[in-house]
């Protein structure tokens, strides 16, 4: 009798943690690559395509990046309400089809106008026109990105890892960042190649032709995860109970502060603020600023004001000092592969240490590799002053993406399932908010002589989201460095100890 009632304990125990059946992980996988392939080609793309129809200014580079970033800014916090009262089947097909669309849209405009190198002095109008589908399109393809990527990284792997321990939650981040990195180390390698040695034009064409295939591949690919995982499909019935539970509740909560005479009498812009106060959009930024890694998301948005990354202004400025394009593209794939190392050295230094303090030895790794890139303003030589640029931009991305990874964990970990996509949604448009002042900047500097300019306005915001996050992790341990484990010290205060 004793021995069936252990039998069953020990099977109890081993049921408490679900089987995630690896098919559907592979199948998430392939599904984020294909999304993601996409999102990074445009995004090394476009600034190329904008600098070779304006050449000699980041005018029209700067304007792109200030529309999507502007858009992702104000309408971010509402996609992540959004998303958070939809069901998941209705996101992928929002996702999905808006976001391939809107690349097939774009990639058609760019075509348009690269058949026609002299459209601007011809027919100006006409010009100004696919310019502006352009950079619609693109946003609305960022946008409908942006509800991707708080799907899949701040929601379903969360969900799938649930009832398993702390390192399946790391490795699952890993990959999927990982997977990220991969597109943006693999897509300008391979369109660098196409613009070299074939043509602007074939670059265009074949984005988007991939637009128009993946679409249909990657929807069967994640609605198979969605049929195929239990516990997603559990979440999306909590999901749903909680939108329909608000619905019902919020009639009975619905107290009116003033009566007829008071609201008649109060003026018209008390109103307007009142409505604005009540807004979504501003419920959501009251929802993030209670939240307690409001710091370190703010540090982490602090690094999307910045030139230095292989983004469209410090890539159209490379191709206007004469770096062959395919030279840039493996620049990018080599940033982006040492990037990709960070997957791997970032759990390992999580068995070590905790995700805050992770995120405090990453930053700081990343800010002295950005040194190199200010030290390149003073190298006379071009050429050479262009290498130290991108060389000190990769080197940097292994903080770098070790910090973003240990700052998501953080937000995983300590923002309620309830306000996950909403958290994910102001954290993008913040992100957005400070990648537009970035880009404002390249309008007012357009001139690609004074990127130095742009480059120390960059090391400075940096250091000030170091600062940030190193103010939190005090805030939160009361010290920031385990002096007595480094070995050189650990006698000095073994010795003050027994005097």
């Amino acid at each position: 009798m004793d021995n069936e009632t252990e039998t069953e304990v020990l099977l109890s125990n081993e049921q408490e943690e679900p089987l995630l059946p690896r098919s559907m992980v592979i199948s998430l996988y392939l599904g984020y690559f294909l999304a993601r392939w996409g999102a990074r080609t445009w995004e090394f793309s476009v600034a190329l395509y904008m600098i070779y129809l304006w050449p000699n200014s980041l005018f029209l580079t700067a304007m792109y990046g200030a529309v999507e970033s502007g858009s992702t800014a104000i309408f971010g916090p509402i996609i992540g309400q959004m998303i958070d009262g939809m069901s998941y089947v209705k996101v992928l097909r929002l996702w999905l089809v808006t976001q391939n669309l809107s690349f097939i849209v774009a990639g058609g405009a760019v075509i348009a106008l690269l058949l026609v190198p002299d459209l601007k002095s011809q027919n100006f109008p006409v010009f100004a026109t696919l310019v502006v589908l352009t950079n619609l399109s693109g946003a609305i393809g960022v946008l409908s990105t942006l509800a991707g990527t708080i799907l899949i990284e701040r929601d379903w792997v969360v969900v799938m890892s649930e009832g398993h321990s702390p390192d399946v939650l790391t490795r699952m981040n890993s990959v999927v960042r990982g997977i990220d990195l991969s597109s943006k180390l693999l897509s300008p390698v391979i369109t660098g190649l196409i613009i070299s040695f074939i043509s602007l034009e074939a670059s265009a064409v074949t984005f988007a032709a991939w637009a128009t295939i993946t679409v249909w591949i990657e929807y069967w690919l994640f609605i198979s995860v969605y049929n195929g995982v239990p516990a997603i499909l559990q979440s999306d019935e909590r999901r749903s109970l909680r939108s329909s539970s608000q619905t019902d509740i919020a009639p009975e909560y619905y107290v009116p502060l003033l009566t007829d005479e008071d609201t008649q009498s109060r003026n018209g812009n008390m109103r307007i603020l009142e409505r604005i106060f009540e807004s979504s959009f501003v419920g959501a930024w009251r929802n993030y600023l209670n939240q307690e890694i409001v710091l370190p998301g703010v540090a982490l948005a602090l690094l999307f004001f910045t030139v230095l990354s292989f983004g469209t202004l410090m890539t159209a400025t490379l191709e206007w000092k004469g770096i062959p394009t395919y030279i840039i593209g493996i620049g990018r794939g080599i940033s982006a592969g040492v990037g990709l190392t960070a997957t791997v050295v970032y759990p390992l230094l999580l068995s070590r240490l905790s995700p805050l303090r992770t995120g405090l030895w990453s930053f700081w790794s990343q800010w002295t590799c950005l040194l190199v890139c200010v030290g390149s303003i003073w190298v006379e030589k071009e050429k050479i002053a262009s290498y130290m640029l991108m060389a000190g931009v990769a080197a940097s991305r292994l903080g770098l993406w070790m910090f973003d990874l240990a700052v998501i964990q953080q937000m995983q970990d300590l923002v309620p399932e309830s306000d996950r996509c909403v958290v994910g949604g102001v954290q993008n448009s913040l992100q957005a908010a400070l990648d537009l002042m970035a880009n404002l900047l390249g309008i007012i500097v357009s001139n690609p002589k004074d990127f130095w300019i742009l480059t120390l306005i960059s090391f400075a915001t940096v250091s000030l989201a170091g600062v940030l996050y190193t103010v939190h992790l005090y805030r939160i341990r009361k010290h920031l460095f385990h002096l007595e484990k480094i070995p050189l010290l650990n006698n000095f205060f073994l010795r003050n100890h027994s005097t």
